[in-house]
């Protein structure tokens, strides 16, 4: 099968196409404009290193909105969208262009290419946080009510697909993913910015009271479930929430990394961040029954796996 990425130099991204790849049968070409954003080029690249040295995979850098689709789609039979400028807080002002143009503009770009070529299947990664506030489990009929402008552009996205599958038969299906972490996670991102502090002997800082919970979702229980719908049938036109093994406050995850690196953590509490909501818990069951999805990997091992990539990263 031959696939096509987007963001193939991402956290998510780079793991994904691995995954792909470690079907013999599967051809992947990774495509990343390597945009200016919190991760520096050189991370995206060591993200690359494994992939570079598959010969099944090709890796295009290019700008999504100046690609020729004719001439990249060209016997693709699967497209896989993860490319957009990522993150809650630097979503605000006049930021928000850089997320217009590569998390709108950018999608309906492919989209548009994408109507001139019989793909089998589309595959959005989309975000909780085009949920907002919501208490308790959350299901894919839940409202949709972001509350920041990052989501309202992946909201965007999602309508987008919709609009295009109604029109153009477009074979959509859209993955939201519940707060990934794991190695290879972006440095503004929670968990990477704890540890790396952590490592400087730095105070920790911690948006709000700590107290606030999040369904966390390692890298590779993400991918395997976004590399499963691959082979399962009767899921275009579909959302799905994709969710981790383990729920815990921030607070909670603090403690384990104080287990995990043998320290006591000195933590720095700052403001309430603007635009993120108090608690985030994906109902699963939808992705359990038609992805036969099944989360493996609790906190204590994900986190662990991170700190050994950060140690690595910043040797």
């Amino acid at each position: 099968m031959k696939i096509l990425v987007t963001g193939a130099a991402g956290f998510i991204g780079s793991h994904l196409c691995e995954r792909l790849l470690a079907d013999e049968y599967n051809v992947v070409i990774g495509i990343d404009g390597l945009v200016p954003t919190s991760t520096d080029r050189w991370i995206r690249e060591r993200n690359l290193r494994y992939l570079l040295q598959n010969k099944r995979f090709t890796f295009v850098e290019n700008d999504l909105l100046h690609i020729d689709w004719e001439q990249q789609l060209t016997g693709v039979d699967v497209v896989y969208h993860l490319a957009a400028i990522p993150g809650v807080r630097n979503s605000w002002g006049r930021d928000f262009f850089h997320y217009a143009a590569n998390n709108i503009l950018a999608t309906q770009c492919l989209l548009e290419g994408c109507r001139q070529h019989p793909l089998k299947k589309f595959i959005y990664a989309s975000t909780s946080s085009v949920y907002g506030e919501k208490t308790g489990k959350v299901t894919e009929a839940e409202s949709t009510e972001p509350l920041s402008p990052y989501g309202v552009s992946k909201l965007t996205g999602e309508q987008l697909c919709r609009v295009y599958r109604r029109n153009d038969g477009i074979p959509v299906i859209i993955l939201r993913f519940f707060t990934v972490y794991g190695p290879r996670q972006r440095p503004d991102m929670a968990f990477h910015r704890f540890i790396s502090h952590i490592l400087k002997n730095k105070p920790v800082p911690v948006y709000g009271d700590g107290k606030q919970t999040r369904d966390f979702t390692f890298v590779t229980d993400c991918v395997e479930a976004a590399a499963s719908a691959l082979h399962h049938d009767h899921l275009i036109g579909e959302t799905i929430n994709i969710g981790g093994k383990e729920r815990a406050s921030v607070l909670d995850c603090l403690a384990i990394l104080e287990q995990i690196l043998s320290c006591k953590i000195e933590v720095e509490f700052l403001g309430q961040a603007r635009g993120e909501p108090k608690h985030t818990w994906a109902d699963i069951t939808k992705a359990q029954t038609l992805l036969r999805y099944d989360p493996q990997i609790d906190l204590y091992t994900g986190l662990t796996r991170e700190v050994g990539d950060l140690l690595e990263l910043y040797k």
